[in-house]
Formats: structure tokens, sequence, C-alpha cells
């Protein structure tokens, strides 16, 4: 390829950087209000938080992209430019999918822990302060981890409103060019680099936090090997 089409697909990357940035906050901001509403112990609360819930986890993000960038203007008559239509719908999107996660990650912490913060009269905020959040946190990076690489695909989804991302970067070299392999093979490659870095960042923050809250991440369990008496082997073959 020539620099200017090199060009051309760097611009893609960072603009896909940014989409992966800012959907991710919004997208972490999102699994945290409505997954601690999740657990609330006002049941419209945890209804509102639910039904929020299943219909962002029961529609498409392409089609909310589509709503956000084509439906909103004419219904209400204002225009977000594409970076933040993409952003807003990726990160309503995907912060369904990590409240669920924050949900069960606040669900599974031992109960008696919150018992311990109620004989200490703690309240319900200072009990999910100081004593859920700690411990469930880390246990919400792995899922997370996963999370964010389906984000990092789903970026390619703005492409639809002309966005200049890494996908329609690419589909306009490839235009240019009319050589798809070689394209789309850098493409795969770019988006690869991009998950495996961010999941390596993952679990460097996982083992951070597990050594706070004094945890380790799981290893496999050594499997011990039989010893084998001195002389058994003698008494067999004799």
């Amino acid at each position: 390829m020539t620099p200017g089409l090199w060009e051309l697909v760097l611009r893609g990357v960072w603009v896909t950087l940014q989409l992966l940035v800012f959907g991710a906050l919004l997208a972490a901001a999102v699994s945290f209000v409505v997954g601690i509403a999740r657990t609330h112990r006002r049941w419209i609360v945890r209804f509102v938080a639910g039904l929020y819930t299943e219909v962002f986890r029961g529609t498409s993000a392409l089609i909310m992209i589509f709503w956000v960038y084509f439906v909103l203007p004419l219904a209400f008559g204002w225009q977000l430019v594409p970076m933040w239509a993409g952003v807003l719908a990726l990160g309503l999107t995907y912060g369904a999918y990590g409240a669920e996660i924050v949900r069960g990650a606040l669900t599974a912490v031992d109960p008696a822990q919150r018992e311990g913060g109620i004989a200490l009269s703690f309240t319900p905020w200072q009990r999910m302060r100081l004593i859920l959040l700690p411990q469930a946190v880390p246990e919400m990076i792995p899922p997370f981890a996963n999370l964010v690489v389906e984000l990092l695909k789903g970026t390619a989804l703005v492409s639809v409103m002309g966005m200049g991302d890494l996908a329609f970067s690419g589909s306009l070299v490839r235009l240019a060019l009319q050589e798809s392999v070689e394209i789309y093979a850098y493409l795969l490659l770019i988006y690869f680099v991009i998950a495996f870095l961010l999941t390596r960042a993952m679990r460097l923050l996982e083992r951070r936090l597990k050594a706070r809250v004094g945890k380790a991440p799981a290893r496999k369990a050594a499997v011990p090997t039989a010893r084998v008496p001195e002389g058994a082997g003698a008494g067999a073959g004799a």
C-alpha cells in the first residue's frame, strides 16, 4: 500500500480506539449504576434497572446505532455527531451486559459479609463501598475483559454512519486497490493486536486488585505423584 493509504488506515485505528475508550467508559458507568440498582432493596428500582437490562440486551447494537443516529433526529429535531452517536449506542448496549456482570459478582459475595456490615451499623452505601465492591470488583475483571473485546469488535458497526473507523477505512482501501485478501488480513491482524493488549492489561489489573484483597488468580493445582515404596518392585518380582 502507498503511504497515503496507510495513513487512512492509521486514522481508522485512531477513530476505533476513541470509540473503544469512550464507549468502554460509558458502558462501565452504566454497568455499575444499573448493576447496583439490580440489587437494591426497593422493588421499583430493581424493576426499572431490570427493564433497562432486558430491553438493551434484547436489541441489536446495529439497530440501536440506527435509532440514535437516524431516528432520534427525526423524532426530536437534534442530531449527534457520528462519534458521540456511536459511543452512546455502544455504551448503552454493552452497559446492559456489564450490568449483569456487576449484579452477579455482588450477589456472589458471602452473605456473612453483608451481615457483618449490618452488625457494624454501616449504611447500605457504606456496605456497598467498603465491603461488597472491594470483594466483587476483582471477580468482575475476567468477564469485563471479554466484554471490552466484544465492544472492540462492535465498533465496526459504526461504519453504517459513514464514520471513518478501522473497518470503514479498510473498505475504502480495498476499493482503491481492488485487493481483498491483503487488506482484510491486515484488518484482522490489527483487531487481534488491540484485543490481545486489552486482555493482557485486564489480566494485570485483575492480579493487582486481587492482591489488594488478599486473593490470587486461580491456578491449576499440581497433581501429586505417587511414590513407590523402596523394595516394592523387588517384592513384586519375587
